[in-house]
């Protein structure tokens, strides 16, 4: 995907929203923020020109996108400035210090993945598959992915041929079980990295595994959820579902409300490598389009799996 920058030069970014690396030292930004009228990139720490913190502003584009490069590398924190209110990244990569905290630039090609001869279980036919439904924090004492990653010859040896890891999205708290996450591109910072998560798939793919992850398109939990700041057009009011205002797939505005599904989709297949999705409570999606949702979703990952 190609956009532009002040500078009217190109950008090459894999998705449309979030941080990314477009070269050394070098990060592109872009959030829809319809609702502002200004978004400023807030960069921390090691990241900012002087001590303390460097405002950079946004360029606004068309349906109230904002973009901008930065010199800014992996590790560096960040954060957006929205009509003089400071909130996390909505598609932020990692969250270090949980929803609340600010969010952290990944680079996804440090990791150095093995599984490129995994087939996937898909080739050996759904018929037969023995599942294992885990939830990272309670599966061992540790509750980590490096800590669950050692237990996993153990459940390729008794029989077990696919895991179904329970949502892994960024929640606040120190225990839950994934259902109420808020920030969907954010592996959960109490199980570890995003490397560490990359590693447990790998480990598994290398011991004929296969790894599906079970994900929340039916809402945000109601903590550390700061959609709101950005637009009012994530939530369709009046139509609500057992835990809230339904997510808008069909309404005003819900086009980068799709994207931004669309593109989790893809985004946990192609950078963590996930062998599938288990879809929750469908029943609470509302979505009266030609397309429904869940269908789009799966047939973009399908394509990012190279099928």
């Amino acid at each position: 995907m190609l956009y532009s920058t002040r500078e009217t030069r190109q950008v090459q970014r894999r998705y449309p929203i979030g941080a990314e690396l477009i070269g050394p030292d070098q990060a592109h930004f872009r959030v829809w923020a319809p609702k502002a009228q200004r978004v400023d990139l807030v960069l921390e720490g090691s990241a900012a020109k002087t001590p303390g913190q460097t405002f950079q502003g946004l360029e606004a584009e068309e349906n109230g996108y904002f973009s901008g490069a930065a010199k800014a590398g992996a590790g560096d924190r960040y954060r957006f400035r929205v009509n003089n209110n400071f909130y996390p990244d909505p598609a932020s990569r990692f969250q270090p210090d949980g929803p609340h905290g600010l969010s952290c630039i990944v680079d996804p090609a440090r990791f150095q993945w093995s599984d490129s001869q995994w087939p996937g279980p898909a080739a050996a036919g759904l018929k037969g598959q023995v599942i294992y439904e885990m939830h990272i924090g309670t599966f061992t004492k540790e509750g980590t992915w490096r800590a669950a990653s050692q237990q996993l010859e153990e459940l390729a040896r008794i029989g077990i041929t696919v895991i179904e890891m329970m949502p892994v999205a960024d929640f606040p708290g120190r225990f839950g079980w994934g259902y109420d996450g808020v920030d969907l591109f954010a592996p959960s910072h109490l199980y570890g990295t995003p490397d560490d998560l990359r590693a447990f798939v790998d480990r598994a793919h290398s011991l004929g595994l296969g790894v599906i992850l079970d994900v929340v398109y039916n809402h945000f939990g109601p903590d550390g959820n700061y959609l709101g700041a950005f637009s009012d057009d994530y939530l369709t009011r009046g139509n609500e579902n057992e835990w809230g205002d339904s997510i808008n797939f069909d309404d005003r505005n819900s086009g980068p409300v799709r994207e931004f599904f669309v593109t989790n989709g893809c985004y946990w297949v192609e950078e963590f490598h996930f062998d599938g999705f288990r879809f929750d409570a469908l029943h609470a999606i509302r979505d009266r389009s030609s397309e429904y949702i869940i269908g789009e979703v799966a047939r973009a990952a399908r394509k990012a799996a190279g099928e």
